[in-house]
């Protein structure tokens, strides 16, 4: 399904199609079947998503370590761009606290100290990665939103939160400290303490508190907005900036020129492998946040399309000279709130964002940094899942390990590297549990017959002569070893003598080359202990390998059976 056609009906899902727009007009051009009556909280919904988003944007463009311009330029393009190729209704694409995170943290030991590199390289990063999701989407690999596991996501965006509040605790004290790991940041802050600014410090926790207070009383307030026109107010009735409060300075006014970053050959290369890992993380953002409020507003969203869509913002966040972007749950939950109904919002928004670059340069530059300080560590603790994390701890003691090893690799040894090892991690326990397999050796329940477990119902008897074995996987080279010693453990364990041994594959969905091999040993040494080997309910991949290798012929087709009940019925029928 298209994103227009998935646009389609999820409207139609939730509202009566009865006065759709002309045909002829542009609105209904670009989204087929929209309705008359959106268009009041669509443009609504634009100016309140841009008036979250622009506070927003200036402040997480410092967390990304460029100068706050280019947070409204990374605005721009992706709004447009999703609005066009997007398959979610409310999701809104902007500056994202965690990819912005992992763009300092790539784009930092490669600039040096030099800013225009640094806006350059991570316009490339941004390029790069758009690149990557571009090329995802189109080989249909859509199904990557589930590679990062919700352990990982859980302990990921609890560590950027403790290192965007840990990145902000100098600006909301007024002292300068120097990017580093958490633990070194937290000792450094305890070192200069003592030289907090008095003034910053007391607007830092009035914006924090109205932050606070606003998002719980009046939740659907642009609380960020507030915030900055409260500041930029103070600033210049005080005049803070006399009084040292650090002021975020002039923004150049207008808009800005497409072009492709100046970077060396090596420096596009350098960016290769940072660019994997944002495009993987921001893409897993992005679909959380736009499946959330697709099941809230019940529609589906196509994950493949979303692929496309953010690898094409990305490009054009990089070609505006701005940084990557992601699904942005605050603006997105704020388009939600106020009852926006469809991608237009976000071209509301970006037109809202276009005219304050033109017009309204002037006044930002009176916002104070402790200000956009607070909005980040707002945001930050609003990325804390405490309950996700206790849920685990509740449930899977292992999963709940791994996740505490994300949130540590992030704070301690950088986003990607910690997330790496997580994924590591997380990959290593897989195969350890898919190398040794759940099995099980089958019996029929006395008065029904049905097949069951013997481990768990006792009561299951066997049928004299027969081992009926159950392998719970796929039977690989990784657990082949396993899968042998398994079998000739329980021909041991058998009461009375064995006649049969039934291989039951009704759950084994492969078999390689090296799992027919074992399984051709197996069946030798059953054979010279006077046991055959029977196969009952291969599906069609394993039956295939089966007689490619040759082992049809060897097992006998009079010893291959459809179902377990077959197996049962014509061996026992065969017993002498």
């Amino acid at each position: 399904m298209s994103a227009t056609d998935t646009f389609a009906s999820a409207g139609a899902a939730s509202q009566p199609v009865e006065d759709p727009l002309p045909a002829t007009s542009p609105i209904a051009a670009l989204f087929p079947g929209y309705q008359r009556a959106w268009l009041s909280t669509d443009l609504a919904a634009g100016v309140s998503v841009a008036a979250v988003a622009i506070p927003v944007a200036i402040a997480y463009a410092k967390l990304a370590g460029v100068p706050p311009v280019y947070g409204l330029y990374a605005s721009l393009l992706p709004l447009v761009i999703y609005a066009v190729l997007g398959s979610s209704r409310q999701l809104i694409i902007a500056p994202d606290a965690a990819t912005c995170a992992i763009v300092a943290a790539v784009v930092t030991p490669l600039a040096g100290a030099d800013p225009a590199r640094y806006v350059a390289l991570s316009a490339g990063l941004a390029m790069i990665g758009g690149v990557f999701c571009i090329a995802a989407g189109l080989a249909r690999m859509g199904f990557l939103t589930n590679f990062l596991s919700r352990p990982i996501l859980t302990g990921y965006l609890n560590g950027i939160a403790i290192c965007i509040i840990m990145s902000q605790l100098g600006a909301m004290c007024g002292v300068t400290l120097a990017p580093a790991g958490f633990f070194r940041m937290l000792w450094n802050f305890g070192a200069v303490a003592g030289q907090t600014h008095v003034p910053t410090v007391a607007l830092g926790l009035g914006t924090l508190a109205a932050l606070f207070v606003c998002a719980r009383v009046v939740p659907r307030v642009p609380a960020p907005l507030l915030a900055a026109i409260g500041g930029i107010a103070a600033s210049a009735w005080f005049h803070l900036g006399d009084h040292g409060v650090h002021l975020l300075g002039a923004i150049p006014a207008g808009l800005p020129w497409p072009r492709i970053p100046a970077l060396s050959a090596a420096d596009w290369q350098a960016l290769v492998t940072g660019a994997l890992g944002l495009a993987l993380i921001s893409y897993n953002s992005a679909m959380v946040t736009a499946r959330g409020f697709a099941e809230k507003n019940r529609y589906d969203i196509d994950s493949n399309r979303e692929f496309i869509a953010l690898g094409a913002c990305d490009i054009g966040s990089g070609i505006l000279s701005g940084f990557a972007v992601s699904g942005a749950d605050s603006r997105t939950a704020m388009n939600d709130a106020v009852g926006g109904k469809s991608k237009l919002v976000g071209l509301v928004a970006a037109v809202v964002i276009a005219l304050t670059l033109v017009f309204l340069t002037g006044p930002l530059a009176l916002l104070p940094g402790v200000v956009l300080a607070a909005i980040l560590i707002t945001a930050a603790i609003g990325l804390f899942d405490l309950a996700g994390l206790a849920t685990l701890r509740r449930l899977s003691p292992s999963e709940f390990r791994i996740s505490l090893v994300t949130l540590l690799g992030v704070i301690t040894v950088g986003v990607l590297p910690g997330v790496g090892i997580a994924i590591g991690m997380a990959m290593i326990g897989l195969l350890a549990r898919a190398s040794r397999p759940h099995d099980a050796v089958l019996g029929r329940m006395p008065g029904s017959g049905e097949i069951r477990n013997r481990a768990t119902n006792p009561e299951a008897a066997v049928v004299p002569g027969l081992l009926l074995y159950r392998f719970d996987s796929a039977l690989l080279f990784f657990n082949a070893d396993h899968f042998k010693a398994r079998v000739l453990a329980v021909v041991r364990e058998a009461p009375g003598p064995l006649r049969v041994f039934v291989l039951v594959a009704e759950v084994m969905p492969f078999l390689d080359t090296t799992g027919a091999e074992t399984l051709d040993e197996v069946r030798a040494d059953l054979a010279a202990a006077g046991t055959a080997l029977a196969v009952a309910g291969a599906h069609q991949s394993v039956r295939g390998m089966l007689e490619r290798s040759g082992l049809t012929k060897k097992i006998g087709a009079d010893h291959m059976f459809p179902t377990v009940e077959s197996a049962i019925a014509a061996l026992a029928q065969a017993a002498p």
